[in-house]
């Protein structure tokens, strides 16, 4: 089953900036061969289920063995068996919309 997700890894106790952790998930996203679409508050990451959930659980892991003593992830995510939907046909469904 294929997921889009809105993945918002926070690791704590690093200090103020996190964009070295951040891009250490970033690649595991795409080493996992998953789309992603990187924001100022996360990444949304499509791909199929299993992929997509053990790519969270590997950020964890290389994080923890990295030194980051703690780790909170929000996830918001989505299916739909109607038909296939990726994540550029839901913003260009927007952006059409938009220049109406």
């Amino acid at each position: 089953m294929n997921v889009i997700a809105d993945v918002c890894i926070i690791p704590l106790g690093v200090g103020v900036s996190v964009s070295k952790e951040i891009a250490v998930c970033e690649r595991i996203f795409t080493e996992a061969g998953l789309t992603t679409h990187l924001h100022a508050y996360g990444t949304n990451v499509e791909g199929e289920w299993d992929r997509v959930f053990a790519a969270v659980k590997r950020c964890h892991e290389v994080l923890h063995t990295q030194g980051v003593p703690r780790i909170s992830t929000s996830m918001k995510f989505g299916t739909r068996t109607d038909r296939k939907q990726t994540m550029e046909d839901k913003v260009r469904s927007v952006e059409e919309k938009l220049n109406r």
